[in-house]
């Protein structure tokens, strides 16, 4: 008989955010505790931590965080970064020796700014200009990954468990309103640093728990716009979807999640609101190939917001709970508990009911 870990195990995975109203800052401590009860969540293959409201000093810059294979392959990414940015600061991310992570390449982060002739030229804005450099260095530039490319944020990530990648990072040196973390199993695609969670594009960040059997579908219409899925996990192109409906669309988050968990259009038809009926349907009607279907949970972490998600039929577990003027989201209400003992108010949301959270306007 098969033992546990050596079969395949689809629900497997973890997510969970944290996030104050007031824009009060936390460390990465709290919500590196609040994976350790879903430890049996994960297998090892993956683990990483969004954080937002890090980088108070560079804020008006864009923290590119990298891997590379070799240091050949950061110099050569260097001298392209050079010729379309202002370099301010880069470096080594500090991160601890531990025995549970082993074989990291070379992690560095640059906080640049678009050239203004660059962008002259090229006749962009500079969030365009950015996605396009990034998806330039991850598909042209074998043995470099951009895997975090927003102002005053960042991610971390890695194989290996999420609490052991949380030491691995110092993440409870940093201090952020916002902190989203995942705990990976991967069911089919391979275990590798760039393919751990989250998944990031600008200030957007993805954690998710489930599978999706859209993929190739949502994968072809996404690629048709610049989007380059090239990470080898299906997770990837809800990032790109959602920055593609968000940022280019200028949909609103609540009008993004009816599209990747669209309503059945039994249920369109029955909304007693008019104006809601015919919204709901054009959406439909727009954007067919961007419904993500399979179970779903996930997490978007925004400037100044968090956004929870799941599949229409609920196929993911995932609950909700505040205190104060903080609000957690996790798999399981244990993790919740972990981070606030005496949470209130905690529910599980309705399948394709997004959730949204955003911080008082100045409060960071």
């Amino acid at each position: 008989m098969k033992k546990e870990g050596q079969v395949r195990i689809p629900s497997g995975c973890a997510i969970a955010a944290v996030i104050s109203r007031d824009g009060s800052k936390m460390t990465g401590e709290m919500i590196m505790n609040a994976m350790k009860p879903m430890h049996e969540r994960s297998n090892g293959l993956g683990g990483g931590f969004a954080a937002y409201g890090i980088y108070p000093e560079y804020k008006d810059f864009y923290a590119l965080h990298l891997f590379f294979d070799t240091r050949d392959t950061r110099k050569s990414c260097e001298t392209f970064l050079k010729e379309y940015f202002e370099i301010v600061h880069s470096e080594r991310i500090p991160t601890r020796k531990i025995p549970a992570i082993t074989d990291e390449p070379m992690i560095w982060r640059y906080f640049a700014a678009p050239l203004g002739s660059m962008l002259a030229s090229l006749q962009l804005d500079e969030k365009e200009f950015v996605r396009r450099a990034v998806m330039k260095i991850n598909t042209e530039m074998n043995g470099a990954y951009v895997f975090s490319s927003g102002k005053n944020m960042g991610t971390f990530k890695a194989v290996g468990f999420p609490e052991d990648v949380g030491v691995f990072y110092r993440l409870d040196e940093y201090e952020g309103y916002s902190w989203t973390a995942h705990g990976r199993y991967p069911t089919n695609t391979p275990g590798w640093w760039g393919g751990a969670h989250p998944f990031t594009l600008l200030d957007y960040s993805v954690v998710h728990n489930g599978e999706i059997s859209s993929y190739d579908a949502n994968r072809r219409f996404i690629e048709m716009f610049g989007y380059k899925c090239t990470l080898q996990t299906d997770t990837e192109v809800i990032t790109y979807i959602l920055d593609y409906l968000v940022r280019v669309q200028g949909l609103t988050l609540r009008e993004a999640a009816g599209v990747i968990a669209a309503p059945f259009w039994s249920t369109i038809e029955k909304e007693p609101d008019e104006e809601k009926r015919k919204r709901y349907a054009f959406l439909r009607t727009i954007f067919p190939s961007l419904l993500v279907t399979g179970p779903f949970s996930i997490v978007l972490g925004f400037d100044g917001g968090v956004m929870a998600l799941n599949d229409r039929l609920k196929l993911r577990s995932m609950v909700v709970g505040e205190k104060d003027d903080k609000v957690f989201i996790a798999s399981e209400e244990a993790a919740i508990r972990t981070m606030e003992p005496d949470a209130e108010n905690i529910w599980a949301p309705a399948g394709g009911e997004p959730v949204i959270v955003e911080v008082k306007e100045g409060a960071y």
